[in-house]
């Protein structure tokens, strides 16, 4: 199975609903890897915001985090620029994907390659 984990929710709005959102989806990568799949996780928009708290070793999620690291394909560059993330997500080692030259933008990942290549795909 291919499945596409794209996280948007904003850890600094509605904290306790947004670490809910991406409690699942690092879940979802962790279960799905371990069961073979083939898993991306991407960060796009607000959610560019998530791991510079991710990384953090007091963050609850970090372990988990660090389990799923390597199916983290990266934060969208649009995005992260939009929402003043870039430097942040940099300084994590989590790549800043331009997939998509969306015009007035230094690009975005895309989200229609995995509707495009039948990728079952949730949003957290």
């Amino acid at each position: 199975m291919k499945t596409a984990i794209l996280v948007i929710s904003d850890p600094n709005n509605g904290a306790a609903d947004a670490l809910g959102r991406v409690f699942n989806a690092l879940a979802l990568a962790h279960e799905s890897k371990n069961a073979g799949d083939q898993v991306e996780l991407v960060f796009e928009g607000a959610g560019t915001r998530w791991p510079e708290q991710l990384v953090r070793l007091d963050h609850p999620l970090n372990g988990l985090w660090n389990e799923v690291r390597d199916v983290v394909v990266g934060a969208s560059c649009g995005c992260a620029e939009v929402f003043g993330s870039a430097k942040g997500v940099e300084a994590c080692g989590v790549p800043l994907v331009r997939e998509y030259a969306l015009p007035g933008t230094p690009g975005v990942a895309s989200m229609r390659k995995y509707l495009a290549g039948d990728w079952k795909t949730l949003v957290f």
